[in-house]
């Protein structure tokens, strides 16, 4: 089943709406809130667990009534970011990353300092020493929390002015997403890991939805929505899955570079990650749906990789589970993806629930 051109908007419209939210890990209530929301809107059932992280149950299982398979697909809302470590006697801030980037990706970026009362100062994080007129190392020195800094933008001289303006140790720092959408279906911005899936998941639901599909009917498993809030950090799907889950698909992003077989136009189906292979039935499975489909897909090795999916397994879940996603260029960076890739990835997910 093609997602029309309708659904393909809404969906862009969705990951850009999501990109602009700040939310580093830890720091998500608003993000957590906005999908509450939508998902109200849509007339879905969600709640948000201990932890944080949001739940929605997409159909239901009523005895022998229904699919007799549940699963839950899990897509994650947090992203990179920072916390502000110290403040420096000359009124500049180190700080310290939340999540696993080279600090080579941020320098120069835009970004919010995020204040305990819930105001927010800008600022920009540059090298100490950033001007090439002055300093000869600018291109030599490495690049650690010691030698890049975050420069507000107030008059501030000193540690006392800055603590003035209400800014302290522990405050988060949110970059700019710089969020793009072009004329050829590129969307360009930070943290489409993993917000351009949490996009696809909101728009099959709305499918689901605007399609007229019964709840107690049609899918071919009883299916839930996980949006997770700590995944950077590596324990993002650790908790929260329903009881009766049998098995977890894992959206993320595909991962493009050199050997590879992902690009922005494709669905990646992951078989091996970090932690070691996915489930071997449940990946072949979706493979052959791809093809089925006729799908633009590839399968691809991230051996320098992670999912939600293994945070579950690392929590004890007796679970089977696979990852897929939409391939975005540049991954913990000023990344890329493509209107293709995103609907490649959603006709999966749509075959996977025997969406017809």
């Amino acid at each position: 089943m093609p997602v029309s051109e309708k659904h393909l908007e809404y969906m862009k419209e969705k990951i850009a709406e999501l990109c602009r939210i700040p939310s580093p890990t830890g720091f998500t209530r608003e993000i957590q809130k906005r999908l509450l929301d939508t998902f109200e809107g849509l007339r879905y059932r969600a709640w948000t667990t201990r932890k944080g992280s949001v739940v929605v149950q997409l159909n239901e299982r009523d005895g022998e009534i229904g699919p007799k398979e549940t699963t839950i697909l899990s897509a994650h809302i947090d992203t990179l970011g920072a916390i502000v470590r110290a403040i420096k006697s000359n009124g500049r801030l180190r700080l310290t990353p939340v999540g696993g980037y080279p600090l080579t990706n941020i320098i120069t970026e835009n970004c919010l300092i995020h204040t305990y009362d819930g105001r927010a100062i800008s600022g920009t994080i540059q090298q100490c020493h950033s001007s090439t007129h002055v300093y000869k190392d600018v291109n030599s020195v490495e690049k650690t929390d010691e030698t890049v800094e975050v420069v507000l933008d107030e008059r501030v001289e000193s540690k006392k002015e800055v603590e003035a303006l209400g800014i302290e140790t522990g405050n988060y720092i949110s970059f700019d997403p710089r969020t793009i959408l072009t004329e050829r279906g590129f969307i360009k911005s930070r943290h489409l890991d993993d917000k351009a899936s949490a996009g696809i998941l909101i728009t099959l639901a709305k499918i689901l939805r605007d399609e007229g599909y019964p709840e107690q009917a049609l899918l071919n498993r009883k299916a839930y929505l996980l949006f997770t809030n700590y995944e950077e950090v590596g324990h993002g799907g650790s908790a929260g899955i329903p009881e009766d889950v049998e098995e977890i698909l894992a959206v993320d992003m595909g991962a493009v570079g050199d050997d590879l077989g992902t690009d922005e136009y494709k669905v990646s189906i992951c078989m091996k990650d970090s932690n070691g292979p996915y489930d071997y039935a449940l990946t072949r499975m979706l493979i052959d749906l791809a093809k089925t489909e006729k799908l633009n897909y590839a399968v691809d090795i991230y051996p320098m990789y992670g999912s939600d999916a293994g945070a579950a397994l690392r929590s004890g879940k007796d679970i089977r589970f696979a990852l897929i996603g939409p391939g975005v260029s540049s991954s913990h960076g000023y990344e890329r993806t493509h209107i293709d890739g995103l609907s490649n990835t959603c006709r999966l997910l749509m075959s996977y629930l025997g969406m017809p």
